[in-house]
């Protein structure tokens, strides 16, 4: 049975800053977790971090890569199988964020506005010889991404229920079914029950 020790939120976020340290270059790292797990608060921690340091670090939220509304609500507002599948558009990630970054040297922070429901007309940013991005967002690992550190914010079922508003609660399965099934191992992993009492898994 795997340990955790008891961590501040602070802490969770040096431990993951650490990791990152001796990784020099262009890097991408995953913050895979729950809406109800704060993943978009724990990147912005340590982009903060490696900023003090004077590293280039942004955060990629996944809120900006969801699909136009005709995609993903054509079954429906609270479709299960939908939220799981194709409501955020991972590939565009893979090809707009993590390729983009490898390969051409930039990067596009996001590519839909929910809010609007339309383009977010952004334009890619040039990347520096350093530069560190840290997508956040619900179900990211198991998605072959090509990533350099990922971290997982997890919680009990029970935990996840309670802390996720009543009008999202619908998600709740999906999240579930994508934990159980995609099978990807994360670098960190992090218990987050009670987000202001996190604890980090021990090696």
């Amino acid at each position: 049975m795997p340990t955790y020790s008891p961590v501040t939120p602070d802490g969770v976020a040096e431990a993951v800053t650490d990791r990152l340290r001796p990784l020099a270059g262009r890097r991408v790292v995953l913050i895979d977790g729950a809406d109800a797990a704060r993943p978009v608060d724990l990147a912005a921690r340590v982009a903060e971090r490696l900023r003090t340091d004077g590293r280039a670090a942004d955060v990629v939220d996944l809120r900006g890569w969801v699909r136009p509304a005709s995609l993903r609500l054509e079954y429906g507002r609270t479709d299960e199988l939908s939220y799981r599948t194709t409501w955020f558009d991972y590939d565009g990630v893979a090809r707009e964020v993590v390729a983009a970054l490898h390969d051409r040297g930039h990067w596009l922070p996001a590519i839909w506005d929910a809010e609007s429901d339309r383009s977010a007309r952004l334009r890619a940013v040039d990347a520096g010889p350093d530069q560190v991005l840290i997508v956040a967002g619900p179900m990211l690992l198991g998605r072959g991404l090509r990533t350099d550190l990922t971290v997982a914010l997890t919680m009990s079922p029970a935990a996840l229920r309670r802390l996720t508003p009543e009008d999202d609660r619908w998600t709740v399965d999906a999240l579930l079914t994508h934990t159980d099934r995609h099978g990807e191992a994360p670098d960190v992993e992090v218990k987050v029950d009670h987000p202001d009492r996190p604890a980090l898994r021990e090696s």
